[in-house]
């Protein structure tokens, strides 16, 4: 093994940062702050939830890089022509760079935020074995149920994009490492596990019903990220059941306008399962906690709110995605997912099977914005737009208190339809009552007898260009032909991405 005192001091130097304590408002961040393990009193038993706070803190404290290396080899996405991030376009095209900077930084992001969320959940230990009445006793319970569900999360997205990794599951970080690498099954199983670990513990709630902590996660988040790794595992009953039981519960329903669900009006919706929470506070400056969605922005645009900063034209949807929705005749997730510029249809209509383009699709947003053309990208990601007219007076930035949608009930819905036609039994919901309640929200025909390809197709159309769905959906059901488009060549040795080349000089990988 490699050096591993020496990562042993590098990992612990981020248990530093592990407890950050955070004012609790409407979206759970204010101003940051540390408050060291030696100036905590374990009597106080109401300040427990300060180290709950640290670890939202750290899952919602995302990279702008994070979400865009998840998503962006997917053939629902491209990366834009990157002059300074030219290995990111090269990722797109399934040329890997394991020296590339973002590799290594979100490897960091994700173990980082593992060891804040491990070292608050011990930390809300000692507060139980301080506390002596019932009701917080059960409290440290559902708060480091909650912890676990976010430990879960993190390694989810660490193993669909590395296969192998460290589970870390506890701050004795050495001992951690010596256990070595776990298979992605190995991985996918202990998430479905620490899922079940919570659930007895987490409010039998939505989200947004959860008053103590507001859209916190529930039973139902861990039941969705249970549903999630098991179908990386293939366990097509596993899923069946994890989503069935979220069926059943009768409290989740779709958002009834798809195109303002990715706005302010569907924040924290009776569809968000997990939601990652952002805030400007509603005031024109001053403090502010915001995930960076100027990479999904445009570089030149003509809002309606003048002041509006544009973006970085980092991140646009493929033209095979553009065209099969038009195919389809799937107008309000098109407009929805797509944010067009004049170049982008010019483009399209090169191909003479889209020489005349359908009327709905325009350069101007339904609230006016007017994307114009821009070097990098031909267009941009309508679920990472918020219109500039529902900014906060006085803020400028791109997607300013904007929230981060991770799991929601559509999602849901299709996985428990994908679990069906792959052999999966289920009273909850049938496969087509599953895809047909997708469907009609946005105005599409029912289906009947629906097969597999019909619900991946429905994926495609309903899920695009949110964390990688696509990609995991296609490397999982091999189907490398549908990544290997627009000159692109998959092979199956290009599912995962190398490890970066500084983690393999200090951790014990090989």
């Amino acid at each position: 093994m490699k050096n591993i005192k020496q990562i042993t001091k590098q990992l612990a130097l981020l248990l530093a940062f592990c407890m950050v304590v955070f004012a609790c408002n409407d979206k759970l961040e204010e101003n940051d702050g540390q408050l060291a393990a030696d100036d905590l009193d374990y009597t106080a038993s109401d300040d427990m939830v300060l180290p709950l706070i640290g670890a939202y803190s750290a899952v919602y404290s995302r990279g702008w890089e994070d979400p865009i290396l998840i998503g962006v080899r997917g053939d629902d996405v491209n990366a834009g022509g990157l002059g300074d991030q030219q290995p990111l376009a090269d990722t797109d095209l399934f040329i890997y760079d394991n020296n590339y900077w973002m590799y290594n930084q979100i490897w960091e992001n994700f173990y980082g935020d593992i060891v804040r969320i491990l070292s608050s959940r011990e930390t809300i230990q000692l507060y139980q074995n301080f506390a002596t009445e019932d009701e917080y006793l059960d409290r440290a319970d559902q708060y480091m149920a909650e912890c676990k569900v976010l430990s879960g999360f993190t390694h989810f997205q660490m193993s669909r994009m590395w296969g192998d990794i460290f589970i870390i599951g506890s701050t004795d970080i050495a001992l951690e490492l010596e256990n070595g690498v776990k298979t992605k099954g190995e991985v996918m199983q202990y998430i479905s596990d620490l899922m079940d670990e919570a659930m007895p513990f987490l409010p039998d709630q939505r989200p947004n019903e959860r008053q103590d902590v507001f859209g916190g996660v529930t039973k139902y988040t861990a039941l969705a990220i249970k549903a999630l790794a098991n179908l990386e595992l293939e366990n097509y009953q596993g899923v069946a059941d994890a989503t069935g039981a979220i069926i059943g519960s009768n409290k989740f329903s779709l958002y009834p306008d798809f195109y303002e669900l990715f706005k302010k009006p569907g924040e924290l919706s009776d569809e968000s399962i997990f939601e990652l929470q952002f805030s400007d506070y509603n005031t024109e400056d001053g403090d502010a906690n915001n995930h960076l969605f100027a990479p999904f922005g445009p570089s030149n645009w003509t809002p309606v709110v003048e002041s509006a900063a544009a973006g970085w034209g980092f991140y646009e949807p493929s033209l095979k995605y553009i065209k099969f929705m038009i195919d389809r005749g799937d107008q309000t997730r098109l407009i929805t997912s797509v944010n067009f510029t004049p170049r982008g249809m010019d483009e399209l209509m090169t191909d003479p099977e889209y020489a005349s383009l359908p009327n709905y699709i325009s350069n101007t947003t339904p609230d006016g914005d007017i994307f114009n053309d821009y070097p990098r990208a031909m267009f941009a990601s309508g679920k990472h737009y918020l219109p500039s007219n529902q900014l906060t007076e006085g803020r400028t930035e791109y997607g300013s208190s904007k929230n981060l949608i991770v799991i929601r009930y559509a999602e849901i819905l299709l996985m428990h339809a994908e679990a069906l036609t792959q052999g999966a039994s289920s009273s909850a919901m049938t496969a087509d009552a599953a895809v047909n309640m997708v469907r009609s929200r946005v105005g599409m025909p029912t289906l009947s007898g629906v097969t597999n390809d019909q619900v991946m197709d429905e994926k495609f159309a309903e899920l695009a260009m949110e964390w990688g769905v696509r990609y995991f959906d296609m490397i999982r059901l091999d189907k490398y032909d549908e990544l290997s488009y627009d000159g692109r060549t998959f092979t199956a040795d290009k599912e995962f991405l190398p490890y970066p080349q500084a983690q393999l000089d200090l951790l014990p990988l090989e």
